[in-house]
């Protein structure tokens, strides 16, 4: 999931279709883009739970629909078949992955919050794709910690879609290497924190963005010089790391 903010700093929660989580410094470029590339080409689905998301408080925690439309062709682009996802929200990139399987495809989902997640499953179950799809209630590390002891989940998975609680990136990523297969891909969500990563140390940041940014930090130079994988950081949405296993 991306950040919430909790209205602890006194700034409210509210959606911004226009630059909410694009690093574009022009509003009417991403809105172009939105316009010209992403609306016409979104599943009717997709644009049905995004408009449903928008109405909930904490909607700054949902993937953007550019960002969804990247996932969706990345997944056909490697073929993927066996996925998770850490950090479901109300399901946007869940129903993105979900849409770019093939029927026999599957996603095991992880998420704390089952409420937020049955938001999206009416909408998930139209889309007839809910089959694809492992639901489960609570942290992810134990989940993991698991199947890493089971021999027959290591390098099981051909992509992971990581956007839960930043403060575990790290721990995460020691698991989720063993747990994608060599060329399967692990994708990090919101690396560039809401541009907060190059800011000055007495910036005004909203709490949220700063408690995170640390962590946010200390996962990019760690995929920088990790050998087990190649690494592309994209400006997609509040910025997405793709990391291939290659060792």
């Amino acid at each position: 999931m991306a950040a919430v903010n909790d209205g602890s700093d006194n700034q409210p929660a509210k959606h911004q279709e226009v630059g909410h989580k694009s690093l574009l410094q022009s509003d009417a470029l991403y809105q172009y883009i939105l316009e010209t590339s992403v609306y016409p080409r979104e599943p009717a689905p997709m644009k049905e739970l995004r408009e449903v998301t928008a109405k909930h408080p904490w909607n700054l925690m949902t993937t953007s629909a550019d960002e969804g439309q990247f996932l969706n062709l990345l997944l056909k682009l490697i073929n993927a078949k066996n996925t998770m996802e850490i950090g479901v929200y109300t399901g946007y990139s869940l129903l993105s992955t979900a849409l770019a399987l093939p029927d026999d495809g599957k996603i095991l989902a992880l998420d704390i919050n089952r409420e937020n997640y049955e938001i999206g499953l009416p909408i998930i179950e139209k889309a007839g794709v809910a089959h694809k799809i492992d639901f489960r209630e609570g942290p992810a590390l134990p989940v993991l910690d698991k199947m890493i002891e089971d021999e027959k989940f290591h390098g099981s998975f051909d992509f992971i879609f990581v956007d839960a609680d930043k403060d575990n990136y790290l721990n995460y990523h020691k698991r989720l290497i063993d747990l994608v297969k060599i060329g399967g891909v692990i994708g990090y969500d919101n690396t560039l924190w809401n541009g907060s990563l190059v800011a000055p140390p007495d910036a005004p940041l909203r709490k949220y963005v700063r408690y995170y940014r640390d962590f946010v930090l200390e996962l990019n130079k760690a995929l920088a010089v990790d050998p087990r994988v190649e690494i592309c950081q994209l400006p997609v949405g509040d910025g997405i790391t793709l990391c291939r296993r290659v060792s």
